[in-house]
């Protein structure tokens, strides 16, 4: 009795074994039917965009190597590298205790010839007097009068003296001719310094822009309306917007590439004169072609390119395999120049393993 129970449960087990087996089976005959999952994209007829990558230098609008107009010792040295400084600013004093001194005497030379012609003005009001009356002759009252016009010319000639006196004061101190940082300090103080000899280099840190270096080959196809996507060293995952400022007709003839000088839409960035950056300027290429997604090409080691095409074969769907000429890539997309038309549906994921002829399930399309 007891035997006849295990071999019962023996029997049970194989049955259920072979249950499975077979649901198994039936399972992977299905999956197989059915094919595997493939997100398809549909090639389309668009107009070609080229983009050529180029690299620059961030730059600053407006730099200066600031030097005095006078010679001098240098008294006071208020900036530093690194300072940032306001227009009309103090950054430099020389030593200005000759040049106040002059100053000095043109201003007391000033009132001494201002007090002779009031004198000479007074004796003249009285001469002119004296001759209505018949009391002093017309060749007397002539030479007052002649007096008064030599004390006035000597007049301004000691005001335009002080004036002279007064401007070269004043260039006893150098100023920040505009708004920047100061990028390098070339004296210290007690060291004499002369017109020419540089004391402190200045840069505007607003407004920057960005000198990109392009191949002259491309100058006929540029205009300000060519749209530029930037990359800069602090924000090196960030593509930002630019617009062309400038196209410098003029080729560098060691590089064979010119000057593109481009502004950056957005202020307040994390960038400085002299920091390296990269742009994407995307040109029209004057043609219009069959793209597809850059993720349906396959590149095989035989240098063939193919695309898997999804076509219907009655109540089934399967792929079929294209070779394709490829060109310019653009957005995520590549130009077909030869091997595949407009409107097909082409596999973009899960093409990795496809056959031909093999039956596929479209998944979802992009």
């Amino acid at each position: 009795m007891k035997g006849s129970k295990l071999r019962g449960h023996r029997l049970g087990a194989r049955a259920l074994a072979g249950c499975l087996t077979l649901g198994m089976a039936l399972s992977a005959s299905l999956a197989g039917a059915a094919g595997p999952a493939v997100i398809v994209a549909e090639s389309r007829l668009q107009a070609v965009v080229e983009e050529l990558r180029v690299s620059g230098t961030v730059t600053a609008p407006r730099s200066a190597r600031l030097s005095p107009e006078v010679a001098g010792k240098v008294a006071a040295l208020r900036v530093d590298v690194g300072s940032r400084v306001s227009k009309n600013e103090i950054l430099v004093e020389l030593d200005a205790e000759l040049a106040r001194l002059d100053l000095e005497v043109a201003q007391a030379a000033v009132a001494q010839a201002s007090e002779a012609l009031a004198d000479a003005r007074r004796r003249e009001a009285d001469g002119r007097r004296l001759a209505s009356a018949r009391s002093l002759s017309a060749s007397a009252h002539e030479a007052l009068q002649s007096e008064v016009r030599a004390d006035a010319a000597l007049l301004r000639q000691r005001e335009a003296e002080r004036r002279g006196a007064q401007a070269r004061l004043e260039r006893h101190v150098l100023r920040a001719p505009f708004d920047g940082v100061i990028s390098a300090k070339l004296t210290e103080l007690g060291e004499w310094i002369a017109p020419g000899d540089e004391a402190l280099a200045l840069v505007a840190e607003r407004g920057l822009w960005v000198d990109l270096q392009v191949p002259q080959a491309y100058f006929p196809r540029l205009d300000p309306k060519v749209p530029v996507q930037l990359r800069l060293d602090a924000l090196p995952d960030e593509a930002l917007e630019a617009r062309i400022e400038r196209i410098v007709p003029v080729s560098d003839a060691s590089a064979r590439s010119f000057l593109l000088r481009v502004g950056i839409v957005r202020d307040g960035l994390p960038m400085t004169p002299g920091m390296s950056a990269s742009a994407v300027l995307r040109l029209d290429a004057g043609r219009e072609r069959v793209v597809v997604a850059r993720d349906a090409l396959l590149r095989h080691v035989d240098g063939r390119v193919t695309v898997w095409v999804v076509e219907a074969a009655g109540a089934q769907t399967q792929v079929v395999e294209r070779v394709v000429r490829p060109g310019l890539g653009f957005d995520g997309m590549v130009e077909i120049v030869d091997g595949l038309e407009a409107g097909l549906r082409v596999v973009v994921e899960g093409n990795e393993s496809l056959r031909p002829g093999q039956a596929v399930t479209v998944a979802g399309a992009r």
